[in-house]
């Protein structure tokens, strides 16, 4: 009798042993195959959610301060830089442009700061509401007579205008000018410097364009 039980408590034990083995077994392909099937959608769904945060952000989280400050303001500018000037120089009797640049002025309200000078070299800021085009009372500059003949010369040699230029570069990049200002370069090359700004990632792409030849010298992309 005791060696009847003993046999059969004997393969009681091997039949739960196996059962046992045969369930762990089956845990860990079921658990495996949980994990597995569990653990792709958890990982497509992180790339996914990181995706969508990368876009959010790199629409203004990872835009610099330069970059905010041009999105915020050059949309807001309802006058061109050409019709600012044209004010300008309207408001000066008998003066040429000599530089003009879209600015937050006071309160907050976008302004073009435009210099424009006379025939002698006189040089007269304007400053021109960049809503409403109208402009304001000219501060003429209190220069010597070298300073003035200067620029004077510098204008008579600039064959080409300040929208000729503008023109020029937005040939080469699409986008809203922001600046133009007659400058001389390294070479003392009289110039147009002209910035350009793309509304899709808001950069701003500054050309030196020749004043007498209308020949792009430089090009350089300032991504701050």
């Amino acid at each position: 009798m005791t060696k009847r039980v003993r046999g059969a408590g004997v393969a009681a034990c091997a039949v739960v042993v196996a059962g046992v083995l045969l369930a762990g077994c089956g845990d860990d392909g079921g658990g495996g195959g949980k994990e597995n099937s569990a653990s792709p959608s958890a990982s497509a769904a992180a790339p996914s959610a990181s995706a969508s945060g990368g876009e959010s952000s790199g629409g203004s989280g990872q835009m610099t301060e330069d970059q905010r400050s041009r999105k915020a303001l050059v949309p807001e500018a309802k006058i061109s830089y050409d019709k600012a000037l044209k004010a300008a120089t309207e408001a000066v009797a008998d003066s040429k442009p000599v530089s003009v640049e879209l600015k937050r002025g006071a309160g907050g309200k976008p302004e073009w700061h435009a210099k424009v000078a006379a025939s002698d070299g006189t040089e007269s800021t304007v400053r021109v509401d960049a809503v409403t085009g109208e402009a304001d009372k000219p501060q003429t500059k209190s220069e010597d007579g070298d300073d003035k003949k200067e620029l004077a010369d510098r204008l008579g040699r600039a064959s080409v205008t300040a929208q000729q230029a503008a023109d020029t570069a937005t040939g080469k990049k699409s986008g809203t000018v922001t600046a133009v200002e007659l400058d001389t370069n390294d070479q003392k090359k009289e110039i147009w410097s002209v910035d350009v700004v793309t509304t899709n990632d808001w950069n701003k792409t500054t050309y030196d364009v020749d004043a007498t030849d209308r020949k792009v010298l430089r090009e350089h992309v300032d991504r701050d």
